[in-house]
């Protein structure tokens, strides 16, 4: 089975991808495989511009955790969309160094449910988990996805609202 964990950058894909892999999961981060299809560097966004279709139908269907924030558009079996809160968000993304524009963008993406939207026009709805990280622990939210994965939680999606931040934060 393809699982796929995805959500807006900063909102912890990689340290849940971290402890599933020490709980014994093959994990396939989407930064180790998308370099052949960059197309080009967009600076005014700090980001690279992929080549999503070709990735898409060149990366296969490996029994493994794909962990990136396009991995939504992947043909995963499972899709867990991580959420955080928007003003917990901003901090994260200033602490990497993120540039304001970048910094606004995502929060706008997370605030608007972007991820989730894209991912229900493309996947069934009982393939979708969306969990909000806000008040779990990194190992509790890595739980929930190993119940999701297992059969032992249904799929859950639509209670996250951070509508209310958008005034606020963009």
């Amino acid at each position: 089975m393809m699982a796929a964990v995805t959500g807006t950058p900063g909102t912890g894909k990689s340290t849940v991808a971290d402890i599933l892999r020490k709980r014994g999961y093959s994990v396939i981060r989407q930064n180790d495989t998308i370099k052949p299809y960059i197309i080009e560097r967009d600076s005014e966004r700090d980001a690279d511009v992929i080549d999503e279709d070709k990735w898409y139908e060149e990366f296969g269907k490996p029994d493994a955790v794909v962990e990136g924030h396009l991995t939504h558009i992947l043909d995963a079996d499972r899709i867990v969309i991580l959420r955080l809160r928007p003003d917990i968000l901003s901090e994260r993304l200033k602490s990497r160094g993120y540039p304001d524009e970048k910094i606004r963008e995502n929060l706008e993406a997370e605030c608007l449910d972007t991820v989730l939207i894209e991912t229900l026009d493309i996947h069934p709805e009982e393939h979708i988990l969306e969990i909000d990280c806000t008040f779990l622990t990194p190992e509790e939210t890595v739980d929930i996805i190993e119940e999701f994965l297992a059969g032992k939680r249904g799929y859950s999606f639509g209670n996250t609202d951070w509508s209310d931040y958008i005034g606020t934060l963009l």
